[in-house]
C-alpha cells in the first residue's frame, strides 16, 4: 500500500522537470525555426562562398528541374541548424547542470567552448586547404572535362566540411576518455605507430581524392593533434610517480 500511495508523490516531484524540459524544447524548436528563416535570407550568399573554391556558381550546370530550389533548400536547413546550435545547446545545458556538481560544471563549460572551438577549426582547414588541393585534381583526372552538378557538389563540400570538422574533435574525445581513466597519456604514447595507422586509414575514407598528397595534406593535422591529445591525457589524468 505504501509503494501504492508514494507513485502520485513521485509523479508530482518529476511534474516541475517535465515543465522545466517542455520548455527548453520549446525555446531550442523557436530558435531552430528563426534560424532556418534567416538562412532563407542569405542562402544565395552562402551557395556563392561554398562554391568559391570551385570557381562559382557558373562553373555548375543543373539537369533537373528542382535541383536549384533542392540545394537552396539544403544550404538553408544546414545553415539555420548550425545558427542555432549554441542556442539549442545552452537550452540542454541549462536544464542538465542543476543536477552537476561544480567540478562537473567547470570541466563542461570548459569543454563545450573547445569543441566548438576544434570544429570550426576543421571547417576552416577544410575549406581552404582540402578543397583548393583536392577540386582541381577531380575535375581534371584523366583529362575529361567535368561539370558539376550543384546538388552533386553542395552535398560533397558540406559531407567533407562536417566530417574533417569532426575529425579535429579527436583531441577532445582522447581528453574525455583519459577522465575516465579508458586510456592514459603513457599509453597513447606508446601506441603512437598504431594511431598513425588509424589516422592514415580515417583520413582515406574522409578525403575525396585517392592521391597522396590530399590524404597526407590531412594526415599532418591529424598527427599534431595526436600529439595534442597526449597532452591533454596527462594534464587530464597525470602519471603517478
Amino acid at each position: 500500500m505504501d509503494n501504492h500511495n508514494q507513485i502520485p508523490s513521485i509523479i508530482d516531484d518529476f511534474k516541475p522537470h517535465l515543465a522545466e524540459l517542455r520548455s527548453r524544447l520549446l525555446k531550442a524548436l523557436i530558435s531552430l525555426s528563426v534560424a532556418i528563416v534567416i538562412s532563407f535570407t542569405i542562402a544565395n550568399r552562402l551557395i556563392e562562398i561554398l562554391t568559391r573554391p570551385i570557381g562559382g556558381t557558373q562553373r555548375l550546370q543543373s539537369i533537373e528541374v528542382t535541383e536549384n530550389v533542392g540545394v537552396f533548400m539544403r544550404v538553408s536547413l544546414l545553415s539555420g541548424f548550425t545558427l542555432s546550435f549554441p542556442i539549442v545547446l545552452y537550452q540542454i545545458l541549462a536544464f542538465v547542470l542543476p543536477g552537476l556538481n561544480e567540478k562537473e560544471k567547470r570541466w563542461l563549460k570548459l569543454l563545450m567552448p573547445l569543441a566548438t572551438f576544434l570544429f570550426l577549426g576543421g571547417v576552416i582547414f577544410a575549406y581552404f586547404v582540402m578543397l583548393p588541393a583536392a577540386l582541381p585534381f577531380l575535375i581534371g583526372f584523366a583529362g575529361i572535362q567535368t561539370i558539376p552538378r550543384p546538388m552533386n557538389y553542395i552535398n560533397f563540400v558540406t559531407s567533407l566540411l562536417f566530417w574533417i570538422g569532426i575529425g579535429f574533435e579527436m583531441p577532445l574525445m582522447i581528453f574525455v576518455m583519459a577522465k575516465l581513466g579508458l586510456v592514459t597519456a603513457g599509453s597513447l604514447a606508446r601506441q603512437w605507430r598504431v594511431a598513425i595507422v588509424l589516422i592514415a586509414i580515417l583520413a582515406a575514407v574522409i578525403t575525396p581524392t585517392i592521391d597522396p598528397v590530399n590524404m597526407g595534406l590531412l594526415m599532418l593535422p591529424l598527427i599534431s593533434l595526436y600529439l595534442f591529445s597526449i597532452l591533454l591525457a596527462l594534464f587530464a589524468r597525470p602519471l603517478k610517480k
